[in-house]
This record gives C-alpha cells, structure tokens and sequence, in this order.
C-alpha cells in the first residue's frame, strides 16, 4: 500500500433497523483501524441526536435533514483524510444516495446490517419497540415508519447470523482489499495464546497431538 494510499480517508456508513447492531459493529472497526494508526471518528446517530441535530424531529424532512449533516460532517472529515464511521438508521434510500454523491468516488461505503426484525426486538433493552408496537410511540422505523434497504451495498452484514467480531473482521477484510486499510501487522494471537488453542483443540481430537 502505497502512503497516499495509507492515509486515503473515507466514510464508512452503517445502516440499519434500530438495535440492529450498527453501533456495536461500528466501535469495533474503528477501535481496530485506530490500532492500525488511522485517525479514525465516530458520528453515531443517538449521538448526533443529542448534539449536532437536537431541533429535528423524526418527520420524514426531518430524518433526511438530519443525514444530510451527518454526511456532510463524514464528507468533511474524509476528504481530510480521516475515516468518518456514521452509524445511524438512515431508513430512506434517496437520502443516502445524496450523501454517497457528495463524495468522491471510492470514498463512501455503505454497510447495511441485516438484521432480522425479531432478533431487533430481542437486543432492544430501551423498550422501544414495544413502546411502538403498542402505539405508544409514533413514527418508528421498522413498525409504522418504512425502512428501505440499500440496493447494492459495498457489504451486507448478517449481525444476527454470525458473532460481530466475524461481522467486524469481514469489513476489514473489505477495507483491506479495496486497499483502503493497512493489513494488522501482528498476528491475531499471542505465540502463547496460539500454543493454548492448539493444546485444546488436539485434546477435543480436532488435531494430532
């Protein structure tokens, strides 16, 4: 990898049903590429509520207004050569599309996180689903608010099929191949934590001893 290339920034934008996982699959690449020297931010959705979009509301102008400044902070961010994580629902399609556009090109990946609405339901420890799904809360994606999936996403992540390091160690993976991130350099495990899986897994038989 070439050092104009090394330090190429980009924007990394999760989507996804509330409680999908974004966040979490989102802290563990950023902890990893921080690992790998890059400066790396995170503009989590619940955040950016709080700071950044505070006055909007949860209209459909309003959800698109609100990734509109988002992208716009990724957009700025990359551009500078940082990677820009965005974890936030962004339900509509149109929206971000715009916010791809905005880049330049190969600077914008879309990672939608699959994840099915019952296991959704299961991780929400807030109770907004159920608070939703009882009427008591309006306008929520995924119950009575559409959640339009990514057409041709640069990675589908299947959060509910499979662990989030896996999820987590397939987007690198991906980043690695588009020559977007530096492999790690240091192997996964310590000699001594190699030495120990080896150990068990030739008592289970998987492997002579």
């Amino acid at each position: 990898m070439t050092e104009m290339a090394k330090h190429k920034g980009f924007t990394l934008w999760f989507t996804g049903l509330p409680c999908s996982g974004k966040s979490t699959l989102a802290g563990i690449v950023a902890a990893e590429l921080k690992r790998r020297d890059r400066f790396v931010e995170i503009l989590d959705g619940d955040e950016v509520r709080k700071h950044l979009t505070r006055g909007l509301g949860f209209s459909r102008e309003d959800r698109d207004e609100n990734i509109r400044r988002i992208g716009y902070v990724c957009r700025l961010l990359s551009r500078n050569g940082a990677i820009a994580i965005a974890a936030a629902i962004s339900p509509y399609r149109a929206v971000r599309d715009e916010v791809r556009a905005g880049h330049e090109p190969g600077r914008f990946l879309e990672v939608f996180v699959d994840t099915p609405l019952e296991i959704c339901i299961q991780r929400d420890v807030k109770g907004m689903y159920k608070k939703a799904l009882a009427g008591e809360m309006k306008n929520f994606t995924g119950v009575d608010d559409p959640y339009e999936p990514p057409l041709s996403p640069e990675m589908a992540i299947g959060a509910g099929a499979e662990p989030e390091q896996q999820s987590s160690a397939r987007i690198l993976a991906r980043l690695e191949q588009l020559g977007l991130a530096e492999p790690a350099h240091e192997p996964a495990y310590t000699p001594e934590e190699a030495e120990k899986i080896r150990e068990r897994l030739a008592r289970l038989g998987y492997i002579e001893q």
